[in-house]
């Protein structure tokens, strides 16, 4: 799990070069030039590959002929991000394996995801999540959710490129303006040629150099303090194994509860309505491989985590045989695992370049992924339904340019993070004070008919608005009161995470003597409950405004609903609500032949544009279906999935 969050101090200038302790071998050189060479093959091959005959859908859902393996394999990396490979070791390093409680969210995380946001989002054949925004509100929401998603994107993209190569420049001396335009440079050139088939075919090949990269660390970690078994009594004599710590209190930073359905949020945000993720779903050729995409990430996430783990506990013991060198001892958190890393594999040429393409790997398949969402929701949401007079070879050149685009935005908010300082802590946390917030709107669709677009939008100002007040506060309160984060509620590392919900810095006041009152109360609130807070906001917001907005003749709960056609395919049916209401209530009932047919969204395929955008008749559900104001019996609540 890579959640990234930001420590007190900066990270230190490119030009400090006094930390540098280890060189490449001509070996290590190869093994990393030949992950860039081999990640740039296969997606030249892939753009090479039909060069001529591409269409839009080719280039942005790999045809929708995806299998499950290579998505889950993809989904897999897009998470994996280089963060999480230093972030994670140092966390267990420091305090504990207490972390490793956050896999009993991957459970929930994955299975509601599996259930409801993929059927949801593949029976309506769409492209881009913030269709179905428009589908179930109006256009107005659709853009507001798509500008989110893109200034989150942008923020992140400049952050999480820079970041990793200042670690690794200040570890081996490895240029760090050499390998941010390696990394910006071949993620472009593949990304925009390849289109999502290159990225989800790389990401499987990343996947397995970021699962060797890490065996590599832990079987020669291992080895050399007496094996697996050392390691484990070494770190229980010391404490570092951590019991299951039941503390309901959600101003601790990690405790079971927080860990394992805070965490829950953060992975609806991330697996359930991330573009990102929700394009790698609906390249599969069938709903099946969609969900048995989503059902395999779980084991496989389950294995990251602790080879994670087992990385900071194999570190914890070897540093209780060998000294550590007095650069380690000065090193910034996130460049911990680099020195730990280049100390123990020094002697074995070849393996350290490996784990450094390992580390690269995480970039990269980010990078992609993030170049590759943005470029789909700009040409769905902000261009297509505008022009749909553009041919498919048209579309399919613009889509390639708005790739090279962010891209070179990229490397700039690259460059401009470097000129940030202490500002690239607020910069980082934004990208986590979007995501709960957008899942909270695609929630409030979803499981509330009464939602209407007026509490759609100002749910969405209200949770950002929270998630923005709590995040920005917390960072002012600290260097406010010019104190480090404390173990209770501070972070563990320093660089961006992957496209997780929960980026957020939790640079609080130290609560070890005593706890903050008032706001300050609020500010230490632990970072993986920001989701479930920010997300919350939005539903409640969104419902209240839903209702008052509604008309006043209407009683509740049918508030916001008369006057409005709503798409039955857009709302989830509660099973639960069939008991507690034998009768069935307008509001939550579906047509009996609810059926889904492809066929009825040609124009969106054809030239970007939903039905409902230009046939608002053709698009809206019969009107004795979809706002009926009696019982009639041709009604019933679905019990079932759509």
């Amino acid at each position: 799990m890579n959640v990234g969050v930001s420590t007190s101090s900066p990270l230190p200038p490119p030009s400090d070069t006094s930390l540098v302790t280890s060189t490449f071998s001509p070996l290590d050189y190869v093994v990393f030039i030949l992950l860039l060479v081999l990640s740039l093959a296969i997606g030249l091959y892939h753009a090479c590959r039909g060069w001529g005959r591409h269409t839009i859908g080719q280039l942005l859902m790999a045809d929708r002929k995806m299998s499950c393996l290579p998505v889950a394999l993809s989904l897999l990396a897009t998470f994996q991000s280089a963060v999480a490979i230093l972030g994670v070791p140092s966390e267990i390093y420091q305090f504990g394996t207490q972390y490793w409680f956050l896999g009993c969210s991957y459970f929930l995380g994955l299975l509601i995801p599996a259930h409801v946001f993929i059927p949801i989002f593949y029976r309506l054949h769409l492209t881009s999540a913030y269709e179905y925004l428009e589908l179930r509100f109006n256009k107005a929401v659709r853009v507001c959710g798509t500008v989110t998603f893109i200034f989150q994107m942008v923020i992140y993209m400049g952050v999480v490129l820079y970041a990793p190569s200042l670690a690794l420049n200040a570890v081996t001396g490895f240029d760090l303006w050499l390998s941010v335009l390696t990394l910006g440079i071949v993620c472009t050139v593949y990304t925009a040629l390849g289109g999502l088939k290159a990225v989800i075919w790389t990401d499987v090949f990343q996947t397995l150099v970021m699962f060797l990269g890490q065996l590599a660390v832990i079987v020669v970690g291992s080895a050399k303090v007496g094996g697996l078994g050392r390691v484990w009594d070494v770190a229980s004599q010391h404490g570092l194994i951590s019991g299951i710590e039941l503390d309901p209190d959600p101003f601790v930073r990690h405790t079971f509860w927080t860990l394992a359905f805070g965490g829950v949020f953060m992975m609806l945000s991330l697996y359930g309505v991330n573009q990102a993720q929700v394009q790698r779903y609906l390249s599969s050729r069938t709903e099946k491989a969609a969900v048995l995409s989503c059902y395999a990430v779980f084991p496989c996430q389950q294995v990251v985590l602790s080879m994670g783990c087992l990385i900071g506990l194999v570190m914890f013991a070897y540093y209780q045989e060998y000294p550590m060198s007095s650069q380690q001892a000065q090193a910034a958190r996130d460049q911990f695992v680099l020195y730990f890393v280049m100390d123990l594999l020094k002697g074995l040429p070849g393996l350290p370049g490996l784990f450094v393409a390992c580390l690269f790997s995480g970039s990269l398949s980010t990078i992609s992924s993030a170049f590759n969402s943005l470029a789909t929701v700009t040409m769905e949401d902000l261009i297509r339904p505008w022009f749909p007079q553009f041919s498919e070879v048209q579309a399919t050149m613009l889509s390639r340019i708005i790739a090279f685009g962010y891209g070179l935005l990229c490397l700039g908010m690259a460059y401009i993070s470097s000129h940030m300082g202490s500002v690239l802590q607020a910069a980082i946390s934004i990208f986590g004070m979007v995501g709960g917030p957008l899942l909270g709107l695609f929630s409030l669709g979803m499981f509330f008919p009464c939602a209407n677009p007026p509490g759609a939008i100002v749910g969405l100002l209200a949770g950002l608005i929270m998630a923005f007040w709590i995040g920005i506060g917390s960072i002012v309160t600290n260097m406010g009161s010019g104190m480090a984060p404390s173990p209770t509620n501070g972070s563990s590392f320093s660089l961006p995470s992957n496209l997780t919900a929960v980026t957020m810095t939790t640079l609080m006041r130290s609560t070890t003597l005593s706890k903050p009152a008032g706001l300050k109360r609020l500010y230490s609130l632990s970072y993986l409950w920001y989701s479930a807070h920010n997300s919350t906001t939005v539903i409640v917001v969104g419902l209240i405004v839903s209702l008052l907005t509604g008309d006043s003749e209407v009683p509740l709960p049918l508030g916001g609903m008369r006057g409005r056609t709503l798409n039955p395919r857009t709302i989830y049916p509660v099973t639960l609500l069939s008991h507690i209401h034998p009768t069935p209530l307008p509001w939550l009932c579906v047509p009996q032949d609810l059926s889904v047919d492809t066929a009825m969204f040609p124009e969106k395929m054809s030239n970007g544009m939903l039905r409902g955008s230009c046939d608002k008749e053709a698009m809206a559900v019969p009107e004795e279906g979809s706002v009926h104001q009696g019982n009639s019996p041709t009604f019933v609540l679905q019990e079932t999935s759509l």
